[in-house]
This record gives C-alpha cells, structure tokens and sequence, in this order.
C-alpha cells in the first residue's frame, strides 16, 4: 500500500462492536480520545459499532451502527461469535461503508470484537489493529488471523510489546500509540491537597468485573480506615464471564452493608467527568489481580495530581513511578491498604508523589496519540 502524503487529510475509521459513548471500557476511551485528537487536526473519523443503537449515539457524530451485527447487553464472547458465524454480511456490509466513505485507513480495535480476523477492508485501504490486551493460548489463532491481515499492528503500551516477545510473538514493528486521557483537570493546590492527605476519601473507577478486585478491595478495608471509600461501579455492554457484573455489584454491596459509614458505591461517570472527580480524592486504588496493559484511571487519577497505589503487576507501576506505590500481589488486599496508610501519613512523600504526577501523563494527550497513530498508519 502505498504511504498518504503528511499533512493530507485523512477519512479514518475505527471498528469495535461495542462501542458507544460514555461506555465504561479502556477501548472505547481509547478510541474517543484518539478520534478527538485526530479531528482536532482537521481529520474525518468514523467509528464503526454493532447494533442496536441508541439515544447517547448522538454525542458521536462519527458513529455507525451495522445492520448486520445486532449484540445482547452484556455481551458474551460466545455472542460474537454467533453473529459473526457467517461472516459474509457483516464483511460486505463493513467494505460497503468504507468505500462510500472514502476510508483511507481502517483501525480494527480487537482481533474478534473489532473483527480484526475479519479484516473486511477494501483494496487500497490501509489497515492497522489496536492491541489492547495480552495474548492467550485460547486466542493466538484469532490474534494471529489479525495481526497478518493487519498492516500495523498499534500496541496502547510498551508492556504489551515486552508481553507478546515473551510469549514469543514477534512484536519488533509494532508501533506504540499511547492511550490518551480526553481531559485534564486542574490539579488541586498545596492546601487542597493537604487538606485531601489528612481527610479526603478514596475514590476508585472501573467497570464492574471480578478480576478488577473490587468486592476484595472493600471486604480487606481495616476496621482504622474511617474517611469515605468510593467506588464508581459501571456496568460494561460486555462480560467474559457470564454474571460476573451481577456477582461484582452484589458482593460490593454487601460490603457496603458492613460499613455503611465509609464505603459508598456510586453510578456510572461520564468519560469527561472522570478526571474531575479524581481531582477530589486522596488516593486511588488499582486493586486488579491480573496485568493492567495501561489503566485509563490511573492515568486520569494522574492527571488530577492524584496518587495511585497498585499491585507491582502490569503496567500500572511503570505509568505511575513515582507519583504512587506498589507492593507485591503476595501481600493481598490489606496490603494495598496498608500501603495506602503509609503513604498518606508521610507529609512530604504524599506531595512528592501528587507533585509528581502530572508529568506521568504528558505523552498521554489526544494531539500526541493521534500524531503517533498517523505517523504508524502512513
């Protein structure tokens, strides 16, 4: 294929079949960020999704729904299977709107849900994928049908380049393009801040999901934690494990049974409002027992000047250095509390780390993920 001229505008598209705004999954934020950073330079982005839609589609002027793809909410990965069992459709029907569009570049925002071992992308249409999450023995075929199909391949964090050498996987031409945070709040002052160490409250973000380790996190709080715990608790259109957003929610709330004078379990935030509320908070907590790959609210709690305390797994501890804490997964739940005890009572460690944190983020803007993903994709 040949390369687009630099500075030429450019009609990109975007594929992942559970998108839609606001929707509480790290591609999908990806994606909105990347889409606003590229249109920010004065280029058009269409982003392709599975039906039915919605009412919130219209915050996405980009936003294409398939006719051909018609997904439950939540969805299971045995669902997109059974709507993608003849492909046929749903890869005319992708083509189709590529070509009235005059895409010039496709990005298929996972090998499956983003029908990267599909690949339908007319000739003449250049086309990367998204690498979002470690590869699985259970998935290398699919993986694999999507990284040949793809021309680049645009791993969120070099964790996941270092992760697919090891599980052997050539990963040398695979271009990084950072995840973005889609605002960045002003962080609180010393006083604020200060004010935050000695009686802010805990606040954490995430969709509800059993290996995020909320319901261990909030059953581990020690009887001397006594400033508020709040959990934003988001229910995803997708699980990859039938009933796990039930269990999470169920069991987080019968956390908040036992100490209702602390722990508050709280709706869904928009994707903006985000950073903003972790502008409030005295620390998070990334309480994941699996491998974070980047870790959209670590970056946002960083961005409000927000320390982070996390398990040494994953990328987190690399985004965060030494605006946060990590401490061995060995150590459990209570170890995060713990940690989370000690930096707060260290006055000058704490603002060492809140001062620290904004510059984690620098290279997490939309304008720099979309100049990383055009100088990728040309």
């Amino acid at each position: 294929m040949g390369d687009l001229p630099l500075g030429e505008v450019t009609t990109i598209a975007f594929c992942l079949l559970t998108y839609r705004p606001d929707h509480p999954s790290g591609i999908e934020r990806s994606i909105a960020a990347l889409a606003t950073g590229l249109r920010d330079l004065g280029h058009k982005v269409l982003v392709i999704a599975a039906g039915p839609g919605e009412p919130s589609d219209a915050a996405d002027p980009g936003l294409i729904r398939l006719a051909s793809v018609r997904l439950p909410r939540p969805a299971h990965n045995d669902d997109v299977l059974a709507a993608l069992a003849d492909p046929a459709p749903v890869m005319a029907e992708v083509r189709g709107i590529l070509r009235d569009h005059r895409a010039d570049i496709v990005c298929w925002g996972a090998p499956v849900w983003g029908l990267g071992h599909l690949s339908p992308a007319p000739t003449g249409v250049r086309t990367a994928l998204m690498a979002h999450n470690e590869i699985r023995p259970s998935s290398a075929s699919t993986w694999k049908r999507a990284i040949d199909a793809a021309d680049v391949v645009l791993p969120a964090s070099p964790y996941l380049v270092e992760a697919a050498a090891r599980a052997g996987w050539d990963s040398s031409a695979w271009q990084v393009v950072p995840n973005a945070v889609l605002v960045r709040p002003d962080p609180p002052g010393y006083a604020e801040r200060e004010r935050l160490r000695r009686v802010g409250p805990l606040r954490t973000v995430s969709r509800a999901a059993l290996d995020k380790g909320h319901a261990g996190l909030l059953e581990a709080l020690p009887d001397w934690w006594n400033r508020p715990a709040e959990m934003v608790l988001a229910r995803a259109d997708f699980e990859f494990a039938r009933g796990e957003t039930g269990q999470v929610l169920a069991a987080c709330r019968r956390q908040q049974e036992r100490r209702p004078d602390v722990i508050r379990l709280l709706p869904a935030l928009p994707w903006r409002e985000v950073p903003g509320f972790f502008a409030g908070a005295a620390i998070t907590i990334i309480s994941s027992t699996s491998a974070e790959t980047f870790s959209h609210t670590a970056a946002e709690a960083l961005s409000a000047g927000t320390p982070v305390i996390t398990y040494d797994l994953g990328y987190v501890p690399a985004l965060t250095g030494a605006a946060g804490r990590s401490v061995p997964l060995g150590g459990g739940f209570a170890g995060l509390w713990e940690e989370a005890r000690a930096l707060l009572g260290d006055h000058d460690a704490y603002h060492a780390a809140s001062a620290a944190a904004p510059s984690r983020i620098e290279p997490h803007t939309p304008a720099m993920a979309a100049e990383a993903f055009l100088a990728a994709t040309r």
